[in-house]
């Protein structure tokens, strides 16, 4: 976690100096990247909330996703990690959406990705969408890559 909350200090920095937001929807990563940027002292000043979109009823509920809307989406996807992204950015009205979707382990999903399968996306005055391999079935190992990875790509994002 030391590590996490070592990226997410820079990613604060950078968003304090900007007066800028950010609203995170997460799924594999279970909560670790919102945990991450709450860690650091301040962050009422940047991060607006969070949300764990783990299950279909989650996505529906939170993300005010239907299946209909999901009609060409499909979970663990670069698109899909875009389209939670770019959600959670217009309904808390920030600067930044972050988003990860992915399949933690040991085994992988129902969609054919492996475990240590993760995408994800940043939306905002700039964007970018990844997809992260760890090929690994380390559940918590996996967890802490994948919300590395996005906490980096919303860092790197900034610093562009």
């Amino acid at each position: 976690m030391k590590e996490l909350v070592g990226i997410a200090e820079q990613v604060a920095a950078k968003l304090i100096a900007r007066k800028q937001t950010v609203a995170v929807a997460e799924s594999s990563a279970g909560g670790l990247i919102s945990a991450s940027l709450l860690a650091v002292p301040g962050a009422s000043a940047y991060y607006l909330g969070g949300a764990v979109v783990y299950t279909r009823d989650a996505r529906r509920v939170l993300m005010d996703i239907s299946d209909d809307g999901m009609k060409g989406f499909r979970s663990s996807s670069e698109p899909y990690a875009q389209l939670l992204a770019e959600q959670m950015r217009s309904r808390f009205n920030c600067d930044w959406g972050l988003s990860e979707t992915g399949a933690a382990g040991p085994t992988g999903n129902r969609y054919g990705d492996a475990a240590g399968h993760s995408c994800m996306a940043v939306a905002g005055p700039a964007a970018e969408v990844m997809t992260l391999e760890t090929d690994s079935n380390d559940r918590f190992g996996n967890m802490q890559m994948f919300a590395a990875a996005a906490l980096k790509l919303l860092l790197r994002k900034l610093e562009g």
